[in-house]
């Protein structure tokens, strides 16, 4: 197995290395980066680069790690014993199966996405420790081990909200993704819109960049949300001139809502606009 990228996921050259090395050590891949820089989209691409099943476990604040291995529904057990249903002499028929457990019966060897681990309590990681490395978990309501048939390629994202463990650190090959340099970003935005004007990418690329220099941003605008403004910019048909003549200090970019996402922000560019009109 190679992973080098599909045709809708750049992958740089480091990141492939990356993926291809945890493969191998058959650890799990940490990855860090930037909202917006392609983390989640990995897995999915590697997925489907290795023509693998994917199985996705998105964490929230809420999330236990024990729910990625079962649940026992004892309030369905409950009121099924209240209706005279048979099925609660077999405890079995209540275990609910979680993405780990899917993952590790998975006929074909599969994909395990843990997304944003730094949601979850600070524990949590910690919780998994033992699954993840032994590959291997016991399920006390039946007294049933669950091993892995084939270990799975697992990947873990984290938007850096929380320090991880060090003892869960130690178990992961990490790797952090670089926010894409201008050649890179080219080469994505050709990825999502083969038939857009090279000038028009030019030119917003070069705002884009400018926006995320300004000193003071409380959120710099991402990979995605460039995508999504070009894509405005190309429905809108804005004209030319009006980014070829654009001066990052003088005003804010059309449609800027698509790249700026909170009002600071927005009052930020207005104010420096403003200072740079009084200069004059």
């Amino acid at each position: 197995m190679n992973f080098t990228g599909t045709q809708e996921y750049v992958a740089t050259d480091e990141l492939q290395l990356a993926v291809n090395a945890a493969i191998q050590l058959q650890k799990p891949l940490l990855i860090k980066g930037e909202p917006g820089t392609g983390k989640t989209m990995l897995a999915e691409q590697i997925a489907k680069a290795l023509d693998l099943p994917l199985i996705q476990w998105h964490i929230k604040s809420t999330t236990k790690a024990q729910q990625g291995l079962y649940e026992y529904d004892a309030v369905s057990r409950l009121r099924d014993s209240q209706l005279g249903d048979e099925k609660v002499k077999d405890i079995a028929n209540y275990i609910v199966e979680g993405k780990i457990w899917q993952a590790f019966t998975s006929e074909n060897q599969a994909v395990l996405l843990i997304d944003e681990i730094d949601k979850a309590d600070i524990e949590f990681p910690n919780d998994l420790l033992l699954e993840l490395d032994k590959m291997e978990f016991f399920v006390y309501e039946t007294k049933e081990m669950v091993k892995a048939k084939t270990r799975p390629i697992v990947i873990i994202t984290s938007n850096n909200e929380k320090e991880l463990p060090d003892a869960f650190l130690r178990r992961c090959f990490f790797h952090y993704i670089d926010f894409p340099d201008p050649q890179t970003m080219e080469k994505i935005v050709d990825v999502h819109y083969p038939d857009i004007k090279k000038q028009l990418v030019s030119q917003a690329m070069d705002i884009f960049f400018d926006v995320r220099k300004v000193p003071g941003l409380k959120k710099k605008p991402s990979t995605s949300e460039l995508i999504d403004w070009l894509k405005l910019l190309m429905a809108d048909d804005i004209p030319e001139d009006v980014l070829k003549d654009h001066d990052a200090k003088n005003a804010i970019p059309p449609l800027y809502g698509a790249l700026l996402k909170n009002e600071q922000d927005v009052h930020l560019l207005e104010k420096l606009a403003f200072m740079h009109r009084a200069k004059r």
